[in-house]
């Protein structure tokens, strides 16, 4: 990794992360959904370095960081597209360079409510489900009928009408209001989708929680924290080839159809990492093979 990060360029991993998730693409498992649009997830999450190693990645006065954006396909929870920048570069800086399929569906948080973005997904053809700003200001043009017994509060079609001049070419949305019976907290979600129920926005919105467990598992796991480098190139290269490391053991996981989570597998790989041995036959092994059953057997012999 040393010898990489002083004569790779990070954008090698880039391509290579590509290809992977490409590869992945023809194994993985559906989303769960009854529509059969491709769905993302989009954020962005900080990795927090030292000030003392990195003091050109400063975030604030007490500490540095990078920035990880990236878009999770929930068709088996895999990456789909990933970059890495410095901290103070926006989310939606990142995001307008993103270039998801038509008919898609991409769900995101606050972060990235920008009413020009949002009326640039219309045109191309992409969906999107987010939450309404706090401020916004809207009329209602019309209401429709809801399922309280759902959780659905309110389902009504709305247009923007901020005196700004841009707010004028925004197209009408979508706004669906829901409680959640669990908690008791109420959101409220906005749409350009008009033909799934109110029910199903809200459950696209409650999918977005996978792409912050993906973020957890990475840091958790793959080793993100601790640089082997200072230089820019060195963090971008060992965050990019954690990421394609994890779309390898996506791969292994899809191809080998088992139920092991993939912390089961990583885990069996590190412990068999010097052994002589097909994956297959590690992550599948024959039947007969299973361990000893710890209780003792005892057989009675008579005299």
């Amino acid at each position: 990794m040393s010898r990489a990060n002083e004569r790779l360029d990070y954008r090698f991993f880039e391509g290579l992360f590509q290809s992977l998730y490409q590869r992945c693409t023809h194994s993985q498992r559906s989303h769960g959904f009854r529509f059969k649009n491709k769905l993302f997830s989009l954020d962005a999450s900080l990795i927090d370095v030292s000030m003392k190693v990195f003091p050109w990645a400063n975030f604030n006065r007490k500490k540095s960081a990078f920035k990880l954006h990236l878009g999770l396909d929930h068709d088996g929870l895999i990456p789909a597209f990933a970059s890495v920048t410095r901290s103070k570069v926006s989310d939606m800086a990142q995001a307008r360079f993103l270039a998801f399929p038509r008919g898609s569906v991409i769900v995101f948080d606050k972060g990235y409510n920008s009413y020009g973005w949002h009326n640039d997904l219309t045109e191309k053809g992409i969906f999107f489900v987010t939450r309404i700003r706090g401020n916004a200001q809207y009329r209602v043009l019309e209401r429709h009928a809801v399922n309280k017994c759902s959780g659905v509060t309110s389902d009504q079609t709305i247009k923007y009408t901020s005196p700004r001049k841009d707010i004028q070419a925004l197209k009408p949305i979508r706004r669906v209001g829901y409680r959640d019976q669990q908690t008791g907290k109420h959101y409220v979600f906005i749409t350009n989708q008009f033909n799934w129920s109110a029910k199903t926005i809200a459950d696209i919105y409650k999918q977005r929680w996978q792409v912050e467990l993906f973020f957890k598992w990475i840091k958790q796991n793959l080793k993100i924290k601790a640089f082997l480098g200072t230089s820019e190139n060195a963090v971008m290269t060992q965050i990019m080839a954690a990421l394609c490391v994890y779309l390898l053991l996506a791969y292994l996981k899809f191809k080998s159809k088992i139920d092991k989570s993939l912390q089961q597998i990583i885990r069996l790989l590190q412990l068999n990492l010097f052994t002589r041995r097909s994956l297959l036959d590690l992550l599948q092994p024959p039947e007969g093979c299973g361990l000893v059953p710890p209780q003792l057997k005892f057989g009675l012999v008579r005299n």
